[in-house]
């Protein structure tokens, strides 16, 4: 994707992110939706024009790992992570995880064309058809209700203290 296409969030000395192809502001719920929809962006800092769209990325992956459910990243996990750093294979290691995160993708992308592929061009039966299709409506609708749960604040605790 050329430069010029890629979306321009920008955001103030006051946190507020600004998204200039919309001309509105938005959220950190916004742009992982962007992500999700897999549109490109970068976020510039307005008073130093310093691309930080890394650093927004990690705000959004950590506001994820702190609302209900199985967070993706363990506490020993974190703590392998943390100590690549510095180390000598440091960018071996992300290279490794970059490359280990894209062939999950493309495996995904790959096992749900085939499954539809299956159904549309050698069903075995009606039934198995149909019950397949049913299964993977079921599937696509907690897939939905994963991401909406995730999206929403979890409940407040504070009268169970």
């Amino acid at each position: 994707m050329k430069k010029s296409n890629i979306r321009v969030i920008k955001k103030y000395p006051n946190r507020r992110l600004y998204d200039t192809k919309e001309s509105k502001y938005v959220t950190l719920c916004d742009l992982r939706e962007l992500v999700m929809d897999q549109e490109e962006f970068t976020v510039i800092d307005k008073k130093s024009e310093e691309d930080i769209t890394r650093s927004v990325l990690l705000q959004i992956i950590l506001e994820q790992e702190e609302k209900e459910g199985q967070p993706l990243f363990s506490a020993e996990l974190l703590h392998k992570l943390i100590g690549i750093y510095g180390d000598p294979n440091q960018q071996l290691a992300g290279n490794f995880l970059n490359r280990t995160i894209e062939m999950f993708c493309e495996q995904q992308k790959a096992l749900s064309a085939q499954m539809e592929e299956a159904m549309a061009v050698n069903p075995m039966s009606t039934l198995l058809t149909k019950m397949t299709k049913t299964n993977i409506e079921i599937w696509k609708e907690m897939q939905e209700n994963v991401l909406k749960s995730m999206e929403q604040p979890p409940p407040s605790n504070k009268s169970k203290k």
